[in-house]
């Protein structure tokens, strides 16, 4: 890859993964409810996830997608039924009392990887940067790799975010109202990817 193009992925790739989207208002909520220690595989889960995503995406599996309308259709749907219950469940999401910390947990690793592949923000940013700027399936490994290496510290600003909230938020009140929000920013940041 010509040293112009990756200085244009590395851009794109930090621009998409820090920007709000599915992934940055759950890692949000997660620092705010579990703190940045308990957070790290939930963040590492969407770094790696998302780069292996693009990875076997970039193996083919693009173009059988993006050629399908039904096979898009049915993604969409699907995704859109996955986030609405991620909200749900942030949405009446508490921080762990002593009784509840044992059963209470962030998402893990294999969970935040597995999810990539209903976000749509995702597999908008995966179909986006693979027709931008993968040649073949060499370019979909860097594309990939990129997006992977830029995408952890992107996404660590929010978890730390998060982490950073949770002294305001020790009301139950006002972790409440915030866990709210982070749910209606989770529906809301799907739309412009569901209905474009």
């Amino acid at each position: 890859m010509q040293p112009d193009i990756l200085i244009a992925l590395i851009g794109f790739a930090f621009i998409t993964s820090v920007t709000p989207g599915p992934n940055n208002m759950m890692l949000m909520a997660s620092g705010a409810n579990f703190g940045l220690r308990r957070t790290v595989p939930h963040m590492l889960g969407v770094s790696l996830g998302f780069g292996a995503m693009v990875m076997v995406l970039g193996l083919g599996f693009d173009r059988l997608i993006t050629g399908s309308p039904l096979l898009s259709e049915l993604l969409k749907w699907a995704s859109l039924a996955y986030m609405l219950w991620l909200a749900w469940k942030i949405a009446h999401s508490s921080r762990p009392s002593e009784d509840r910390a044992a059963s209470a947990r962030p998402m893990t690793f294999l969970q935040a990887a597995a999810f990539q592949w209903v976000n749509p923000k995702a597999w908008a940013m995966a179909l986006g940067a693979l027709s931008a700027y993968a040649a073949g399936v060499g370019g979909a490994l860097v594309v990939g790799l990129v997006f992977a290496l830029v995408n952890l510290p992107s996404v660590s600003l929010w978890a730390a975010m998060g982490q950073g909230l949770r002294r305001l938020l020790a009301a139950p009140g006002r972790l409440r109202a915030f866990n709210w929000t982070m749910a209606a920013g989770l529906v809301l940041s799907m739309l412009p990817v569901l209905f474009h």
